[in-house]
């Protein structure tokens, strides 16, 4: 009884390792990003924290800024579409994530209005804006970079500028890991799907 016991135990363990070594195989990435957290205003003017708000969940992640012109828009829909392609049993596992690199601009009601207008729902979606030193840490940790581009000033007498920025979807696992990087604004929308289905399982 007692050697069929130790079998057992080694049997299993040798599935866990091989079903880690599976995942990781499977993904270009395994980077932990629980080791701080930062704090953020979501939509509704709420202070969270950054990734607790995404314990537990699959997420998927990308900053932007709400006046960029293309890319960010286009970001944007790709993960509305994964959202819509999601079957049935995955729908309550993955959570949606948009986070400003342009928090001077994109303030809670900014972004509010940026989600309505695009039917976001924000069971499902939450957007931040956080000050200068939370925002460089987060695009440090996701390898974001953006460059202010040329500026002018609006009718109303207000700067206005477009960013050269990385075009980026990412997908964190319910760990709080980064797994994968696509790319935003033309994503493979049915990779994003099945990396996403894999993590589900």
């Amino acid at each position: 009884m007692k050697k069929a016991k130790s079998i057992l135990r080694v049997l299993t363990f040798i599935l866990i390792i091989n079903y880690l070594n599976g995942c990781y195989e499977h993904f270009p990435l395994d980077q932990d990003l629980t080791r701080t957290q930062n704090t953020f205003l979501n939509q509704d003017s709420v202070e969270v924290q950054f990734p607790k708000i995404i314990k537990d969940k699959i997420t998927v992640l990308a900053m932007v800024y709400t006046h960029c012109p293309d890319i960010c828009p286009m970001t944007t829909h790709n993960m509305h579409l994964v959202e819509q392609k999601l079957p049935d049993d995955l729908k309550d596992k993955v959570k949606f994530v948009v986070i400003s690199f342009d928090p001077n601009r994109d303030t809670p009601t900014v972004l509010k209005k940026f989600a309505e207008i695009r039917d976001f729902s924000f069971d499902k979606w939450t957007l931040l804006s956080g000050d200068e030193q939370n925002t460089k840490e987060v695009m440090l940790k996701f390898g974001i970079k953006a460059i202010p581009a040329d500026s002018s000033y609006d009718a109303d007498g207000e700067l206005s500028y477009n960013v050269i920025h990385t075009d980026r979807i990412s997908l964190i696992d319910q760990e709080g890991k980064l797994r994968s990087n696509y790319k935003g604004s033309t994503a493979n929308l049915d990779m994003i799907l099945e990396d996403i289905k894999y993590l589900s399982n």
